[in-house]
């Protein structure tokens, strides 16, 4: 039933104790969660495969498993079947499928509903730990984000083992760091990406921490909300970054500036959607620059 693809079926492996993970803390909201979403975003797909007589390709489960750990835990089951189809459709399949898109496809769907429904989306919180016997309480608590921009600062010790209030898969800290390991050992994704996109936000954090603009420290910043979770997962997406080296360099930065910018300035508390589809607008532009470029070098 499934184009076999050996890179993204590496990136399900480096995802399944991230979302092991989630079923610790959320208990069935992350089992429910992925139970909507994976038939959807498989079925859109398809649809629109079906026409051309091709396969539904091993990438649509990446982007149902991504889509699936950037929710929060008690969003309604309905609002995350909207937002997987409008990805899969919108951020994929319109553009030709696999291969074709301009969009990362689960960031597109995460955005859209976002943006559709911002009260849900950044309420919808549960207290996470001990498979989510501990309860939830949407009104009174907030996560690591909202607590730092109060000036509230969080343990370093519960932002790395992941005992925060969050999306299903942003928190899982250490194990994101050893699906990073997994995927650069295996030359899966770009370390040129993903160390100018992590390195890039974390500087530019420390700058206006210590310049006294925020209240936020660099560390304490990079491990809350999803900054390592797309910095391992959705900034080296092979289809919407560019190719040439140079350019996977500059692509990382874009991103991470613009997530550090939208999340300290702006009335979003997160802005990874944002910084990556900001990436992704630029992504061939940066490819035809590094080209000439390279080309440049060589006539000299």
């Amino acid at each position: 039933m499934f184009q076999k693809q050996n890179m993204m079926r590496k990136v399900l492996y480096s995802l399944i104790p991230v979302y092991l993970f989630s079923i610790y803390l959320y208990g069935w909201r992350a089992l429910a969660i992925a139970a909507v979403v994976f038939p959807l975003g498989i079925a859109t797909e398809y649809i629109f495969t079906k026409r051309n007589n091709k396969k539904v390709s091993e990438a649509v489960l990446v982007t149902c498993t991504l889509f699936t750990l950037a929710m929060p835990p008690l969003i309604p089951l309905w609002i995350a079947g909207i937002g997987i189809i409008f990805g899969v459709m919108f951020g994929k399949a319109i553009y030709g499928g696999f291969g074709r898109n301009v969009f990362n496809p689960a960031i597109t769907g995460r955005l859209f509903i976002y943006i559709t429904f911002p009260l849900l989306m950044t309420t919808s919180w549960m207290t996470p730990g001990r498979f989510g016997t501990l309860g939830a309480d949407a009104v009174s608590s907030a996560t690591s984000l909202e607590l730092m921009r109060s000036g509230q600062i969080p343990e370093l010790t519960d932002l790395l083992f992941g005992i925060r209030m969050g999306t299903l898969g942003g928190s899982a800290v250490i194990l994101i760091v050893l699906a990073a390991i997994y995927l650069l050992a295996t030359k899966t994704a770009s370390w040129r990406s993903m160390l100018a996109m992590l390195v890039s936000f974390l500087g530019l954090q420390a700058i206006l921490y210590y310049a006294g603009v925020i209240q936020a420290p660099p560390l304490q910043s990079l491990m809350s909300g999803s900054v390592l979770f797309v910095g391992v997962f959705m900034v080296t997406d092979p289809i919407s970054s560019p190719k040439k080296n140079l350019a996977l360099f500059l692509y990382g930065i874009i991103i991470g500036v613009s997530v550090a910018l939208i999340r300290d300035f702006s009335l979003f508390p997160e802005g990874t959607s944002f910084g990556i589809l900001m990436g992704n607008m630029f992504a061939p532009l940066l490819d035809e620059l590094a080209s000439k470029t390279g080309k440049k070098k060589v006539k000299a």
